[in-house]
This record gives structure tokens, C-alpha cells and sequence, in this order.
């Protein structure tokens, strides 16, 4: 179980880029992604799957 401000696995918001302002929040490991993250996640507005950017 994570424990408040563990710094590896930050929370992080992913942002829909259909334009709908919809989001999804989750954590990453920063081990494996020291970039911004990029998925492809349904999207409800739309009603079909687009990706979703990681926001600072």
C-alpha cells in the first residue's frame, strides 16, 4: 500500500485531447515513466476511446 507523498508513484491527471476537458486520475511509476504519460482511455462525452496526456 502507498503511503502519503511517496514521490515514486506520484498521482497524476490525464487530460481527454478530444477537447472535452474530461478527466481521469492515476498514479505512474516514475521508474518506468519519467516522461509524460500517454493512453488511450474511453472517453464518455465522446462515447469512444481517445488518448488522454498526462497534466502537471
Amino acid at each position: 500500500m502507498a503511503t502519503r507523498g511517496n514521490h515514486l508513484r506520484p498521482k497524476v491527471k490525464m487530460r481527454s485531447t478530444g477537447g472535452t476537458g474530461y478527466t481521469y486520475v492515476t498514479t505512474k511509476n516514475r521508474r518506468n515513466d519519467p516522461d509524460r504519460l500517454v493512453l488511450r482511455k474511453y472517453d464518455p462525452r465522446l462515447r469512444r476511446h481517445v488518448e488522454f496526456r498526462e497534466e502537471r
